[in-house]
């Protein structure tokens, strides 16, 4: 679902100004300075919503004296209690003790292994005016008990005494399988980075981590018995300008987790009750490897390590020496990892090297086998018999259905849900995976400070409102469905920050319709509890994305100056602005209708709940340029191709950022739908340049390359339509010169009225990739002159 936007709500004849002069989202703002406590709280603000809460009388109040009663002493049960009092110190500044004695005021952990319970990950949480008890079968039912009492008691953003309202919890989560899939293979992240990930996600009840440790370009485990795994396939030399360094040498790009690193974060997950599952990608997205180990390919030449994206051809061969190298690697990985999942991959292997070579025929004829997809079948199922041999499992991506799967095989419908389907009527378990639904590297909204990553938008209510459960199963077959996961490739989250954005609040939602029984989905409730929600993840440091809340500005000429609009994606909590510069509170001036301002003017605004900033200030400077000027964002893309919000791989500058440049790696042109081209003489278009590093299979043949008609290439710009009359032409020239941006002007012969301008680059190549940033129509009085 596409978010309700402010192109969409204010049309396409705006000559917008949506390139909002913003502060980034995490920007010293209102969100860090607005008390907490402004508003009243909800009964029980927590996420994700339990199955079924009993209101009571009173409350409970959780102080200074309150204590935490561990009865028997219990190591694992104390080490719960223990973890509870850190986050409850680390919130709210109290200390609790833990002992064995009980009282008024304690905080009672009570495991009964014998009680009645739903599955060992329920819990009730029994909160009177004399204390709290949190009671459960299994260690991992009271610690989830434990999450939702830190939730209720840091609810009110503030420090010291919690109040906390007396209440009867009684929850269980709906599905076994509610995971998070972090691909760092292509960017790594460090193990503290991912300590955090796994904190976040214990505090939504996502009990499974799906780590993507391998594929072209990179290796990141460590195995002892093949050291060239990481020292020759964990490093890349990254495309473009990122691959070099200040002399013009070769920068590589090096990353792998240790083995002790491995079993750390290992047990750091099983602490908080989080499965990991490690992925070994076969029999394709296996260029690292063979890069390191040229004899385990099938043409025995040794690639590079990948520094590009997309689908590659690189095989393992089927040489019983390969299985024997992977059989061996398994190994080192199943005594690492005591998940009963080892994830086999299966996806995305381009057969050509198969099908090319004289060995690998002949190979799959001895085997009686009518084709390639057998053959990738019998070559999943050969080390599915080795890692169930072990007590282990396989799960692949839907692709191993289509030799037929191993029979033990559980399935991650990744393609659509048709994979799940086809899965659940052959008796296999699936879990709900899917692209693009579930797929984080999808930008969560169309402003112009998202993240970067893959269009269409997939916002936070397309995610709460995923139907996990696909209609097309039979309901004798649902039992089949263990859960979903949400996935992030990390082509374009070169920074943890990113990383964080991307995945939260949107796991927050995903954990709700995970846990949540169906019925008691409801939208609006989970809006009304994310203020808490994304307080908590500000008091932690986590650097959640704002998307959903973030102000939007929209700006159009009038006879007084500029006529603004404001909106959030949402549509939840009150809109307050300012115009004198200061941060708007929640005594500012709230925002009721469009606005009419001078130029040029600031406008600094936010959204509010109960007093809580939702998001971080936004700021929109409106003059005479803003006004006519629009981003790529807010263009539209030619065709319906592969459009992505990207950047080169590293910083312009050390510890800084590049411009985020939006384009199909297809076919980069671009309409300016709706261009009010009266009194204009001069056309401004800032560009810049990124690498084409996309490996696209059978897809390249789409890459469009337009003839160089002057030395150097040009940007060619069209009235009417991308078939209408040239209108003119912008030398590349001066954009060569620049790794960076560039900002190219001509002049436009006089039009009237409103034309759609189409914009193409002949340049004669699609590498480097050339893109456009922003577009700005002038009056000759206003030219700021080309750099």
């Amino acid at each position: 679902m596409k978010p309700q936007s402010v192109i969409a709500s204010t049309g396409a004849a705006l000559l917008t100004a949506l390139l909002c002069a913003c502060q980034g989202p995490q920007a010293a703002s209102a969100a860090s300075a607005a008390p907490a406590t402004a508003g009243p709280v909800m009964a029980t603000p927590v996420i994700p919503r339990p199955a079924k809460v009993e209101p009571r009388s009173g409350e409970f109040v959780l102080g200074a004296a309150t204590h935490l009663q561990v009865p028997g002493g219990d190591a694992e049960v104390t080490r719960i209690a223990r973890d509870f009092a850190t986050r409850l110190q680390q919130a709210r500044g109290l200390q609790p003790q833990i002992g064995t004695a009980g009282g008024d005021g304690a905080i009672r952990f009570n495991l009964d292994p014998k009680a009645s319970f739903a599955s060992d990950e329920a819990y009730t949480l029994d909160i009177t005016a004399q204390g709290a008890t949190i009671s459960a079968r299994a260690p991992a039912g009271l610690f989830y008990g434990a999450v939702t009492l830190w939730q209720l008691a840091t609810a009110d953003g503030g420090r010291g005494d919690a109040r906390i309202a007396a209440q009867r919890i009684d929850d269980a989560p709906r599905f076994v399988w509610r995971g998070l899939m972090l691909d760092v293979a292509r960017h790594f992240r460090s193990v503290d980075e991912v300590k955090a990930l796994l904190d976040q996600m214990a505090l939504h009840k996502l009990n499974t981590f799906h780590w993507h440790l391998t594929d072209d370009q990179g290796w990141r485990i460590q195995i002892r018995q093949y050291p060239k795994l990481t020292e020759v396939g964990g490093c890349r030399i990254p495309a473009g300008a990122a691959g070099r360094d200040e002399k013009g040498q070769p920068k590589p790009y090096c990353a792998f987790y240790t083995q002790d690193e491995i079993r750390d974060v290992v047990q750091y997950a099983a602490q908080r009750y989080i499965t990991v599952v490690p992925e070994l990608d076969l029999p394709g997205h296996a260029q690292a490897a063979i890069a390191a180990y040229p004899q385990l390919g099938v043409t025995g030449k040794a690639p590079p390590v990948s520094p590009d994206w997309g689908v590659h051809t690189w095989l393992f061969n089927v040489d019983d020496s390969t299985f024997t190298f992977l059989e061996n690697v398994l190994g080192e990985m199943m005594e690492l990892f005591p998940s009963k999942y080892i994830h086999l991959g299966g996806d995305e292997a381009a057969k050509d090297q198969w099908q090319q070579s004289a060995a690998v025929q002949a190979k799959r004829k001895a085997l009686g086998l009518k084709d390639d997809m057998q053959l990738q079948s019998w070559f999943m199922g050969r080390l599915g018999k080795y890692i169930e041999s072990k007590g282990r499992r396989l799960i692949g991506w839907d692709e191993i259905l289509e030799g037929g799967p191993p029979a033990d095989a559980t399935v991650m419908s990744w393609r659509g849900t048709q994979g799940a389907i086809e899965a659940t009527r052959a008796g296999h378990d699936v879990v709900l995976a899917p692209a693009p639904d579930l797929y984080f590297d999808h930008i969560q909204s169309d402003a112009a400070d998202e993240t970067p990553g893959r269009l269409d938008v997939f916002a936070l209510k397309s995610v709460y409102e995923y139907p996990v459960i696909p209609p097309q199963i039979d309901q004798a077959q649902v039992h089949h469905v263990l859960g979903a996961q949400a996935n992030l490739w990390t082509e374009h989250q070169r920074t943890n920050d990113r990383v964080q954005r991307a995945l939260f609040p949107r796991a927050a939602a995903l954990a709700e319709n995970t846990w949540t029984p169906a019925a008691r989905h409801d939208w609006n409730d989970f809006l009304k509890r994310m203020p808490a929600e994304m307080a908590r993840y500000r008091s932690t440091g986590f650097h959640a994305a704002d998307s959903a809340f973030a102000v939007r500005f929209a700006a159009q000429p009038a006879a007084a100056g500029a006529t603004v609009t404001l909106a959030n994606q949402t549509g939840f909590g009150e809109l307050r602005y300012t115009t004198d510069g200061s941060e708007p509170t929640p005594a500012s001036q709230a925002y009721t209708q469009p606005l009419t301002v001078p130029l040029p003017a600031t406008i600094k605004a936010n959204a509010f709940a109960d007093g809580v900033p939702l998001a971080a200030t936004r700021s929109f400077n409106v003059d005479a340029h803003n006004l006519r000027a629009r981003g790529s964002h807010a263009l539209r893309s030619c065709k319906k191709g592969l459009a992505l919000r990207m950047e080169d791989d590293a910083p312009a500058q050390p510890g800084g950022e590049r411009s985020l440049l939006l384009a199909d790696v297809f076919d980069p042109c671009w309409v300016y739908d709706g261009a009010e081209l009266d009194g204009i003489a001069t056309l401004e278009v800032r560009v810049g340049q990124l690498p084409h590093n996309f490996q696209l299979w059978k897809d390249a043949r789409l890459v469009v390359t337009r003839p160089a008609k002057v030395e150097g290439g040009a940007l060619e710009v069209r009235v009417d339509g991308c078939e209408g009359a040239p209108v003119a032409t912008l030398p590349l020239a001066p954009a060569r010169k620049s790794d960076g941006l560039t900002v190219l002007q001509a002049a436009l012969p006089p039009q009237t009225g409103r034309h759609d301008l189409c914009f193409t680059f002949a340049s004669g190549e699609y590498n480097p990739m050339w893109v456009i940033d922003q577009v700005t129509l002038l009056p000759k009085a206003e030219v700021t002159g080309a750099n």
